[in-house]
């Protein structure tokens, strides 16, 4: 494959597994709409996964751990004339490190840059977590108005709930207030029908089948990324992480992808390699899964893990996630 190939959009990836061709593509309306709408909030309140439901299709990883997502990962969503360009941003909260200061920046960036912004608070909590609070805070500074989203309204009683709704509301940063459950799809399509009327009129800005405009390479190391969130205990997961390193088609259709893992000392190469070899096998038995069901085909995934210790120190890894190195 080219340099040019492996920049595919993501896409390409999964325009076979929904049964379309960018040929087959239904043509915009006459009076198309298309605007970014950015999904901004605490860690873990569950932005990833409304993501995935207001797209359709998974885009965006997901696991229990806060601070899953790193970059913005951007969802195209179609409704009805418009085109929906959600930004997934990563969680923000009060950074201690590089990497961490380099996440809030681009929640912030994606926010600032959005034509609707939108606060997700996860509902299920007993109390407004001071994360979301400074993010109020900070929406009033700048006299940004936004929706609110109470997510995960399935783990909370109604009353709860309510009054949840009215403490938020009395701050006086909210055009609207959804109760959703991402988790479930409950009052997705509300949010879609309230964003699609929003969004200005314009010309969208990518084909109509296409889900996000993230490299197939890096989809493919946030795949299995998420397998290492998911199957690695404590704070191990946020000691690695991965990149493609190779992707070659065969003449049979399936895919050889070659992946390395990337942790900060020998002992954590240790735990994600597992005794005989078990948990790295157990990662890249679960990453191929997934793999193979989004791309429709055989995929033949390798899986390498190595040490390098200062990688949340190389600006390297900042540039290829979309991060600022120097915020």
């Amino acid at each position: 494959m080219t340099d040019q190939d492996d920049q595919k959009p993501a896409r390409d990836i999964v325009s076979e597994f929904l049964e379309k061709s960018a040929d087959a593509a239904e043509p915009a309306p006459d009076n198309p709409r298309c605007g970014f709408v950015a999904l901004v909030g605490a860690p873990n309140a569950g932005k990833s996964t409304l993501l995935n439901a207001l797209v359709g299709a998974k885009v965006s990883i997901v696991s229990p751990k806060v601070q899953t997502t790193r970059t913005k990962v951007l969802g195209i969503g179609m409704h009805g004339d418009a085109q929906l360009l959600f930004v997934d941003t990563p969680g923000i909260f009060r950074p201690k490190k590089r990497l961490e200061r380099a996440m809030v920046a681009a929640a912030w960036g994606g926010a600032d840059d959005a034509d609707l912004v939108a606060l997700l608070v996860d509902a299920s909590r007993r109390d407004v977590d001071p994360d979301t609070l400074d993010i109020v805070a900070r929406l009033k500074d700048a006299k940004r108005q936004a929706v609110l989203i109470l997510n995960k309204i399935d783990l909370i009683p109604r009353e709860n709930l309510l009054l949840l709704a009215e403490r938020l509301n009395a701050e006086g940063a909210f055009t609207d207030i959804f109760m959703v459950s991402a988790l479930t799809g409950d009052g997705v399509k509300d949010l879609l029908d309230a964003f699609a009327a929003r969004v200005p009129e314009g010309p969208w800005l990518y084909p109509g089948d296409q889900l996000s405009d993230m490299p197939e390479r890096l989809l493919a190391a946030e795949v299995t990324r998420e397998k290492l969130f998911l199957q690695l205990h404590q704070e191990l997961p946020y000691a690695t992480t991965v990149e493609t390193e190779s992707w070659e088609e065969f003449q049979d259709g399936s895919v050889k992808i070659s992946q390395t893992i990337y942790v900060q000392r020998d002992n954590q190469k240790a735990i994600v390699l597992g005794k005989g070899g078990s948990k790295v096998k157990a990662i890249g038995a679960a990453s191929r899964k997934e793999l193979e069901e989004m791309l429709d085909r055989r995929v033949h995934l390798m899986l390498f893990v190595k040490v390098r210790e200062n990688w949340t120190d190389d600006p390297e890894r900042y540039r290829q996630w979309g991060l600022d190195y120097n915020a």
